[in-house]
């Protein structure tokens, strides 16, 4: 069974931010529950991320449960590459501006 690990790109890692000081200003603790809920998505990645459809150019995506996020990746080995985590409403052009090249 392949061991895979999650590696996040700045701009995902920007994106988190961005979210949890919204939902923060929404509501005390409210970012901390986005945070838990992107964690327990992130761990249903990694336990099987070859499920999730594969989109144009190799990318894969799926929802978080509680908010309309959308976590955006690529496999390359065991690396998963999470490189947008995107309110679900957004732009689709968004996340696709930053899809890695395929190699």
């Amino acid at each position: 069974m392949t061991t895979y690990r999650i590696v996040a790109d700045p701009q995902a890692d920007s994106d988190i931010v961005a979210a949890f000081d919204w939902y923060e200003q929404q509501r005390p603790g409210l970012g901390d529950e986005f945070l838990d809920e992107l964690q327990a998505t992130y761990t249903r990645i990694v336990d099987g991320p070859l499920r999730y459809r594969m989109l144009r150019g190799g990318a894969r995506h799926t929802l978080l449960r509680r908010f309309p996020y959308a976590v955006y990746f690529t496999v390359n080995g065991e690396d998963i590459s999470i490189f947008a985590v995107v309110h679900s409403s957004r732009d689709q052009s968004e996340w696709r501006r930053r899809r890695p090249s395929r190699a």
